[in-house]
């Protein structure tokens, strides 16, 4: 019996181990989206689902084959923006990732017994790590810009209110404005 390499394994299940992380991605949002999100194939009734798909079988072959930084992502970004947008928590938002090495270590338990192919395991799931903290990269930037356009939207409307109640008088930038308005701390002796 010729035993073949974990990359020649991953390459011949690949349609159905992508499949099934797939699964596992939609899997993890409310069933009724779940459903959704695997019976909508179309990309233009379902694009993230779409993009899910597409993006989790790039990053698949690049697990395989390799893959660089800015293609992995350019792949991780879309589905991990829209979970970060969708107020997922960081482990929520990324566990689909490391659901992989699960999903592998399930799929070739006999084989993977087998003292051989340890150090390809080790390899594949280091880079599985590694796109988990590339994905976590990602997600920290979306929930900074989610913060930045909340804190600006609130900035915003207190400026509305207070203008309204005639607090303010017309000015071209409210921030200035309410940097004008803070009141400062005499000099302190140095």
């Amino acid at each position: 019996m010729i035993l073949m390499s974990l990359s020649d394994l991953l390459e011949k299940h690949k349609s159905t181990l992508v499949e099934r992380w797939f699964h596992l991605l939609a899997d993890s949002y409310p069933p009724d989206t779940a459903k959704f999100i695997k019976a909508q194939k179309d990309p233009f009734h379902n694009p993230m689902g779409d993009a899910a798909r597409k993006g989790l079988e790039a990053l698949y072959n690049g697990l395989i084959q390799g893959i660089d930084r800015e293609t992995a992502i350019s792949f991780l970004d879309p589905i991990i923006r829209i979970r970060a947008i969708q107020q997922f928590s960081p482990a929520q938002a990324l566990s689909f990732i490391f659901e992989l090495k699960s999903l592998i270590r399930e799929h070739f338990q006999k084989e993977l017994s087998s003292v051989a192919l340890h150090e390809e395991v080790v390899s594949i799931e280091r880079r599985v790590d590694d796109l988990c903290m590339l994905g976590f990269d990602i997600y920290m930037k979306c929930r900074e810009t989610v913060y930045q356009l909340q804190n600006e939207e609130v900035r915003n409307r207190t400026f509305k209110v207070l203008k309204r109640s005639g607090l303010l008088k017309d000015i071209d930038d409210p921030a200035e404005t309410i940097q004008a308005n803070i009141p400062h701390a005499p000099a302190g002796k140095g």
